[in-house]
């Protein structure tokens, strides 16, 4: 597949924007005729551009992804270079996301859905524990855990709030979803949960306004839900590109070995 017609976009960070000059000066820019998008920033910044791919007009054909790192993360990024950027376009392997789809109820009755990359989470909101019953495929897996919160993670996201809490690494091609809570106080022995990547998880929230909950897929909150239902969707796939040796799979084993 050519990848030699580029559209540059950037974060706000005044080092990215100044490289955003500077590469579409070397290398020019084909905007809407494009046929790769190479985005400068941080992993904030690929997350932001993955959303905008979901959500726009390239939903249906989402062009591949080519970070370089221009910010303070860079799990998702490759390393910033101006020289052979074409080269480089040209032997990047493919590493392909399914996000996951939150639909999630208020206690007013309001439907809201988004996507999520890494994680769909629940928090508390007041000083209150949350407490939520969990469903996998319609069955009743717990009927009660009080915690801060809960977050269901895909692999690409494994090594982001889910690691921080405590849950797993996940292989980026296991076919798995990890269930993590998020300081549970009861039970309090229970540590999370991997889900096969097909089952669909449904998350009561328990205690009305005594205990409001909070829902967010990525970075899109919904507020005082009563219920949430997640799974992944495989109708939407997205591209990310990694020089030779350093596939998204790869680093995901790498991260476990990590010191």
């Amino acid at each position: 597949m050519a990848r030699d017609r580029i559209t540059f976009i950037a974060s706000s960070a005044p080092e990215a924007q100044a490289s955003l000059q500077r590469l579409r000066h070397r290398y020019g820019d084909a905007g809407g005729n494009a046929d790769v998008i190479v985005a400068l920033g941080g992993d904030g910044h690929m997350l932001s551009c993955l959303h905008d791919i979901m959500e726009g007009d390239l939903a249906d054909n989402p062009l591949p992804i080519y970070g370089m790192n221009q910010g303070t993360l860079g799990f998702l990024m490759n390393p910033y270079a101006e020289d052979d950027l074409l080269l480089r376009l040209s032997v990047a392997e493919t590493s392909r996301l399914h996000p996951l789809r939150m639909k999630a109820r208020t206690r007013q009755g309001r439907i809201h859905e988004a996507l999520a990359i890494n994680e769909v989470s629940l928090f508390r909101e007041t000083h209150q524990a949350a407490k939520l019953r969990i469903f996998v495929d319609n069955r009743m897996r717990l009927e009660s855990l009080t915690c801060d919160g809960l977050l269901l993670a895909t692999p690409a996201g494994s090594t982001a709030y889910n690691l921080s809490a405590h849950g797993p690494i996940l292989p980026l091609n296991a076919g798995v979803l990890a269930l993590t809570p998020i300081s549970a106080f009861r039970p309090r022995r229970w540590r999370g949960a991997l889900l096969h990547h097909e089952a669909v998880v449904r998350i009561e929230a328990l205690g009305g306004e005594k205990r409001p909950v909070s829902a967010v897929a990525d970075n899109n909150e919904v507020r005082d839900v009563a219920e949430v239902e997640i799974e992944e969707d495989r109708e939407t796939t997205l591209k990310l590109l990694f020089d030779p040796g350093g596939a998204l799979g790869e680093r995901i084993l790498t991260e476990q070995f990590a010191p």
